[in-house]
Formats: C-alpha cells, sequence, structure tokens
C-alpha cells in the first residue's frame, strides 16, 4: 500500500547530485513499495496519508559502529568509573572487554539473537535504520561466528538494515598468553572461516597501545583483504599510535574514534579519502574531556560520519539524536553538519549510499518524521528525541 506524506514542513537531506545539503520545503513524498517513489511539490496520492504536520523530515539515521552482540551489561564497571578508575585500569584488572567473552562463550544463540533483537527494537525506536554490527565479545573462532550468526538471524527476521563486521581482534583472550599465537588464530583459522561463513562484510581491529600493534593490524586487515573483508580500524583513540596513518595506508573504509589523532594522520586521512567515524558518546560515557578534533579534520578535507559505539562497557548509549547533541556541543558541527554525519556519510561508510543515508527517489523509504520544525529543535530539546514516526522501507514502524 502507498503511503502519501502530505503538509511537510522542510526536508533536509543530503542531495547526491548536487553534492551538498539541501533544505526542501512544502512538500510531498510518495512513498510505495519499501522505496521513494516521488519528491515534489505536488504527488501521485497514496491509499495511506499522513499529515506531518508543518513538521521536519529526515533521513533515518546510518549508525555505522555498533557492538551488539553481548549477553549482559557492565554495570559493576560504571560505578568503577564514577569511583575514578580509567577504562585502560578497569581492563587491566580484567574488566572491560574480557569481562563479555564468558557471557557471549556460553550463551546459546537464540539467547543472544533474542537480547540484539530486542537492540535492534531499541534502535529502531530512535530513529535508527540502519546499523553496523560488530562481533568480537567471543575471541575464539566458535563464538567469533556464533556472533554473526547471531547477527544473521536476527537481520532476516527484524526491519532494520543490519552490516555484519567480523572483530576477533578486539583484544587478546585471557588463555593466549603468546600474543603472536591469537593473532596466528585469528589469520590462519578464524578469518578464512568467517570468508567461508559469508555473513560479515568487514573486518575491525582495535589499533591502539594495549591492544593490537601496527604490525599486528596490518597482518589481520591484510589477510581480511584476501578472503573479501572490506578493512575498517578503531584507531588512535587514548594515545597517537599511527593508526590513522595506518589506516590510509591501507586503504581502510573508516578509521574509527581518533580522539588522539596527530595532524599528520589527518592529513593522512585525507588524501586517500579515509572516513573519520567519530563517537562522541564514548568519550561522554567514559568521563573524558577529550573529543576528537573534528574542526581540524573538515578544515582539511576528511569525511566525517558519527555514530554511537553502542557496547556493554564503555559507550551503553543507542541514541543517535543524543550523538547529535555531543556533536553540536563538543565537536564544533552544525545541527546540519551533524545530521549529514549521521545519515549521508554513514551510508558512504558502509557502501550503502544508493541504498540508504538521503531522502531521493528509488532510494530505500527510511526517513524520520520529528515532532519539531526546525532542526537546531532536536539538540535544542535534549535529552527527549522529540521523534514523531519512523519509517523503515516505508514501513510505520513507530
Amino acid at each position: 500500500m502507498a503511503t502519501h506524506l502530505t503538509n511537510l514542513g522542510s526536508l533536509l537531506s543530503w542531495d547526491s547530485k548536487e553534492r551538498c545539503i539541501k533544505t526542501r520545503e512544502n512538500i510531498e513524498i510518495l512513498l510505495d513499495d519499501g522505496v521513494i517513489k516521488e519528491i515534489g511539490d505536488s504527488t501521485e496520492k497514496g491509499e495511506n496519508i499522513i499529515d506531518c504536520s508543518q513538521k521536519l523530515v529526515t533521513p533515518g539515521f546510518v549508525d555505522s559502529h555498533t557492538h551488539p552482540v553481548f549477553l549482559c551489561g557492565r554495570e559493576d564497571e560504571y560505578r568503577q568509573r564514577v569511583s575514578g578508575m580509567s577504562y585502560q585500569e578497569i581492563a587491566e584488572s580484567g574488566g572491560g572487554i574480557q569481562s563479555s567473552i564468558d557471557g557471549v562463550r556460553n550463551a546459546s544463540v537464540e539467547e543472544l539473537r533474542e537480547r540484539v533483537s530486542n537492540r535492534m527494537d531499541s534502535f529502531l525506536e530512535l530513529g535508527t535504520t540502519t546499523v553496523e554490527a560488530k562481533s568480537g565479545y567471543g575471541l575464539s573462532t566458535e563464538s567469533e561466528l556464533k556472533s554473526l550468526e547471531v547477527l544473521d538471524l536476527v537481520s532476516r527476521s527484524h526491519e532494520i538494515d543490519i552490516v555484519p563486521t567480523f572483530m576477533g581482534a578486539h583484544t587478546f583472550p585471557p588463555e593466549y598468553s603468546d600474543r603472536g599465537t591469537y593473532v596466528d588464530l585469528i589469520c590462519e583459522e578464524m578469518i578464512p572461516a568467517v570468508s567461508e561463513q559469508g555473513i560479515a562484510k568487514y573486518c575491525d581491529v582495535f589499533c591502539e597501545k594495549g591492544y593490537f600493534d601496527l604490525d599486528q593490524t596490518t597482518r589481520i586487515l591484510d589477510t581480511g583483504k584476501q578472503n573479501n573483508l572490506l578493512p575498517r580500524v578503531h584507531a588512535d583513540e587514548f594515545q597517537d599510535s599511527g593508526a590513522a596513518e595506518l589506516a590510509a595506508e591501507l586503504e581502510c573504509v573508516s578509521a574509527d574514534h581518533l580522539m588522539a589523532v596527530s595532524d599528520i594522520g589527518i592529513r593522512s586521512l585525507a588524501e586517500k579519502n579515509v572516513t573519520a567515524t567519530i563517537l562522541p558518546g564514548t568519550t561522554f560515557f567514559l568521563g573524558s574531556h577529550q573529543y576528537a578534533p573534528v574542526k581540524k579534520m573538515v578544515e582539511r578535507g576528511v569525511s566525517i560520519a558519527l555514530a554511537t559505539d553502542f557496547n556493554p562497557g564503555s559507550s551503553h548509549l543507542q541514541s543517535m539524536p543524543f550523538v547529535l547533541v555531543l556533536a553540536c556541543l563538543y565537536l564544533n558541527m552544525s545541527i546540519e553538519e551533524a545530521l549529514i554525519a549521521s545519515t549521508w556519510q554513514g551510508a558512504v561508510s558502509l557502501g550503502m549510499e544508493r541504498q540508504v543515508g538521503s531522502i531521493e527517489v528509488d532510494k530505500k523509504a527510511d526517513l524520520i518524521i520529528w515532532d519539531v520544525e526546525k532542526p537546531i529543535e532536536i539538540v535544542y530539546s535534549c535529552p527527549g528525541a522529540k521523534i514523531k514516526h519512523v519509517f523503515k522501507n516505508g514501513n510505520q514502524i513507530f
């Protein structure tokens, strides 16, 4: 059944033909067969008519960095951080990523599927219609394959689009005192098995002091590329490790975090057109004040995407509207820039810009009707999201 959106106040979206942010006012949109059929002053009438009451319409959010495959939260670590412990100190005492391993390894596929499906419900309710989702809390061949299987099962039954990423290189599991042996396992067993399974699109590595070094990251991502897994990398989150430069050298599609990126790293990302996926929710959730230098990146030509980094430890938030608030307050982004970074540029980093990320004819009918008239009201109304309707594939979800 075709849906006719009438009486729009304004539509804010990237225009891929003119390659700019564009606002259109007093228009109508026709949705049918899951895609956008018409946009204009007057469109063909659909059977299902929705009066938008002069409100703002934007694309659905594309959250291009999440870690949703875990069993339980890590509330105790939050208490430790409130008491003054750093993320690194918690990890060194056996917390952090390590504490989620047993949960994923011991959980059944069905247990994880139910948890992940519920989390996807929450994403949709908050306006996220496409999500990149990583494995990385099992850190054994069996549990990493299980995590990806869970993502595949959820994607088959859920409205949301899920883009799976293999991240066996999230940290070193406790049974591997010899880190080189674990890197061997990733390259010689995990990645070939993941490639044969055929679910993951990307391979990601946490390149950081205390985690995977530059040589290990290079070997893992090169092996991934040889097995048809495109490279992404967690880069320069806590200190400048040269990971941004490596991301450019290896032609990664995205370098993520970048709170401690150097000027050389920024220049490298710009030269090789690597998307910088910025995760201000992580900085906020960790109680840090070191936000990524987005203004400097933009001035030097780096393309910026915004994402939540949803995970059980360092960023237990799923709200892209709240990420917009942080981007405007702490990254010196305008609301228009932040909206495009959280829709169009996220889609670009996932290779999905022809399907999602903007409101254009023949693209998926993924959009948000807000209960506000102006974009600035989205962040001004913090913490409320002020979402009136969410459409995914032309279906009215919320």
